[in-house]
């Protein structure tokens, strides 16, 4: 797993080689071993070890220490990596580093990816498929093509309304979602989205929208506007 924070997820008191070579040591390789997988692991992201090796995380910057990160799960060859938000906390131009390091790794180690993440546009450059959730609910599912170009759950409609738009003309004239999350705690019953939705029907309070097929085999929507159960909306 990579953490969203690329200096409170490494020990300050161990330096970068050891910090990789952690896992595999406690996997059962020699010293020795650890250190030589260590050492092939940096240079995959882009680390000269000779170079950073002996160095602590306080002596590298945001993008470096994500990468040592990236180093230490990618030591024991996982065909799993999970990714929580791992470019939230860096610049922009370290972002795109970071993304296209991402991306090359994935291809060249033939990686899965579980890429968690609220920015839409990282999603869209490196993601296959995408899941929405909200409040821990499945709300819709698909290729990132079909899920960006046409969004059919009202919160997925909302999510890419309110991207940011290169053009300086092309301006929202209203909110595209309003009110505020429920308590997460305490959630709404049926639906969790249905307290903040334009369309909520009368079975959206009593039972959760099952996720279901829609239009293709690979893509879901967990919404009664595209179920024949569907019944007048409440106004």
């Amino acid at each position: 797993m990579v953490f969203q924070d690329p200096y409170s997820s490494l020990n300050p008191r161990m330096n970068i080689e050891d910090a990789v070579a952690f896992n595999a040591r406690v996997h059962g390789d020699s010293r020795t071993t650890a250190r030589t997988k260590a050492w092939e692991t940096l240079h995959k992201v882009g680390l000269r070890p000779e170079q950073f090796g002996r160095r602590y995380p306080h002596e590298l910057s945001g993008g470096q220490r994500q990468r040592v990160n990236i180093a230490r799960a990618l030591v024991l060859n996982p065909q799993l990596v999970i990714l929580d938000e791992p470019v939230s906390s860096l610049d922009k131009s370290v972002q795109a580093q970071v993304l296209n390091l991402l991306q090359t790794l994935k291809h060249d180690l033939g990686l899965t990816y579980l890429f968690i993440s609220h920015d839409l546009l990282v999603i869209e450059y490196l993601s296959d498929r995408i899941l929405v959730m909200y409040l821990g609910q499945i709300m819709e599912m698909g290729s990132t093509d079909a899920v960006s170009t046409a969004p059919l759950h009202p919160y997925t409609q909302a999510l890419f309304a309110s991207a940011p738009s290169m053009n300086p003309d092309d301006r929202l004239d209203h909110l595209p979602l309003m009110g505020d999350p429920p308590n997460p705690i305490n959630p709404p019953s049926g639906c969790r989205f249905r307290t903040r939705c334009p369309h909520a029907m009368a079975q959206c309070a009593t039972t959760s929208p099952p996720l279901l097929p829609v239009g293709s085999p690979d893509r879901y929507v967990a919404c009664y506007l595209y179920s024949d159960q569907a019944v007048r909306p409440v106004l």
